[in-house]
């Protein structure tokens, strides 16, 4: 017997665990089995209830749905798709971190903004950059170079 419908205004979150083994299998077309397969191979690991059932969340039945296309419709093995999911991941948390890390550097601008902006930098007679007000050349040394800073806003 097929699972009931959700009734209508139900819209469970996609990362809530409420689907039990055989309600995901059902929903992604495959046996329970092979989901207790894939869950020991640590391809589609679903969330436990504290008695150890598994429990589906609607992100893990997409995931099983994916698994399955990458076997049957592209004929990677489970070794092979175990490894694209690891990459995903880590192309995730990498993602990821370049947002933390953008929104960083915007919070820095714009604290620093106004501060740095009109800033000019030089090579002073030793070779260091040196800071000079704008308009203005190195005190002493032969070069004649000025060096104008202003920063790029995306």
């Amino acid at each position: 017997m097929a699972p009931a419908a959700p009734g209508p205004g139900f819209s469970p979150d996609d990362e809530a665990p409420v689907f039990v083994i055989s309600v995901a299998a059902t929903l992604a077309g495959m046996h329970a089995q092979t989901l207790r397969q894939y869950d020991r191979l640590g391809i589609v690991s679903p969330s436990r209830t504290r008695g150890g059932g598994r429990r589906y969340s609607g992100r893990d039945v997409a995931m099983l749905r994916e698994v399955q296309r990458l076997s049957q419709e592209e004929g990677i093995s489970l070794a092979g798709i175990q490894r694209i999911l690891e990459l995903e991941h880590q192309v995730d948390a990498l993602r990821a971190r370049v947002r933390e890390l953008s929104d960083e550097v915007d919070s820095l601008r714009m604290a620093t903004r106004g501060t740095f902006g009109s800033r000019v930098f030089a090579v002073g007679p030793t070779g260091d950059v040196i800071a000079v007000r704008a308009g203005e050349r190195p005190r002493s040394g032969r070069s004649q170079a000025l060096v104008v800073w202003r920063p790029s806003h995306r």
